[in-house]
């Protein structure tokens, strides 16, 4: 018995010790022809920029070194955090689909600049981002079928509900081997637990909302490391990485669901403190490159080229957006 096990620790020490960031090269290959690679690339580098924070194996928060609310800079070092999500919302499409929030309107100018926008700094801190993370990084790689939305639920229920049409396949998580590309998704409510059958009936019947959270999978099991490495948005208050074991198989291996009954991590309750213990419900599972060429719109879309950020402030603006402290330019003058 103690044979095994030791034996069984050090199995767990040395796939511990294998995991490593896949990150560094793959984010080099935004433009790869593989809308896969595009994605994970995509989500990879601005995992680069946030300083790379992570959640391990064991659900422990490590690295957390920036949040949305600072006005220090990213890893590019001229990027303000708090812009950079600013960003994602606008770049994405999804800004207007949440426009009767507080600050929403201001963000469509502060994205671009560098002028001082309270507002828009508010609005980031007030409202979850993730979705919008998401569709950022779906629109910047150019994935066919993926409809961008605020909430995540939208193209969780369009996977059930247009499997015609949408670029992933809706999968029981307990059962699926994950590939760069597909999402891991989540079910954010305290008061009951739902599952991959709770889910399914709640799209199914078609309700309205459904808060939820959605991770990139940007490598599953490289070098044999029987590890998933996932990026998502607003986790920690930044773009963070979260590694979940996988089995022989490759298949999740210990997916620690929550059950709805859980004690609360505190100082004296350590056991409870496991960030990766979530209501996993549903993997979204990217369709074959041959069938993502043939969804409605693939032929005209490719990867959007990175927008580059200024590098000085507007001294005036034509379109001017309330709060923003910048004059209105002077009417042109006519020869």
């Amino acid at each position: 018995m103690r044979v095994w096990i030791v034996f069984h620790l050090l199995m767990l020490a040395s796939a511990t010790a294998n995991a490593a960031d896949v990150c560094p090269g793959l984010d080099q290959q935004r433009a790869a022809p593989e809308v896969a690679t595009r994605i994970a690339a995509y989500a990879c580098h601005e995992h680069g920029l946030w300083y790379r924070p992570f959640i391990d194996r064991n659900g422990r928060i490590a690295n957390s070194a920036i949040t949305e609310a600072e006005a220090q800079p990213l890893g590019d070092g001229q990027t303000e955090a708090w812009r950079r999500v600013a960003g994602y919302w606008q770049q994405s499409g999804v800004l207007r689909q949440v426009g009767q929030l507080p600050g929403a309107s201001e963000c469509e100018g502060a994205a671009a600049g560098n002028y001082p926008s309270p507002a828009c700094r508010g609005f980031v801190i007030d409202n979850p981002w993730s979705a919008a993370f998401i569709s950022w990084v779906m629109r910047k790689a150019g994935v066919p079928g993926f409809r961008a939305s605020a909430s995540h639920i939208t193209y969780v229920r369009d996977a059930y509900q247009r499997p015609e049409t949408s670029a992933y396949q809706f999968v029981d998580p307990a059962h699926a081997k994950p590939g760069a590309g597909d999402m891991l998704c989540y079910v954010r409510n305290g008061n009951r637990t739902y599952g991959y059958e709770g889910l399914s009936s709640v799209v199914s019947a078609g309700s309205a909302g459904l808060e939820m959270h959605c991770e990139i999978v940007v490598a599953a099991s490289p070098d044999n490391d029987n590890t998933a490495y996932l990026i998502s948005g607003n986790v920690q208050q930044a773009v963070i990485m979260r590694l979940l074991p996988l089995n022989r198989n490759g298949e999740f291996w210990g997916l620690p669901y929550r059950n709805g009954g859980e004690s609360l991590c505190a100082p004296d309750n350590e056991a409870a403190c496991n960030v990766n213990r979530q209501d996993w419900a549903v993997l979204l599972k990217l369709k074959p490159a041959d069938v993502l060429a043939k969804l409605p719109g693939a032929s005209s879309l490719a990867p959007v080229p990175a927008e580059p950020l200024p590098t000085q402030a507007p001294t005036c603006c034509v379109h001017c957006v309330v709060g923003s402290g910048v004059p209105r330019c002077p009417p042109k003058q006519e020869p």
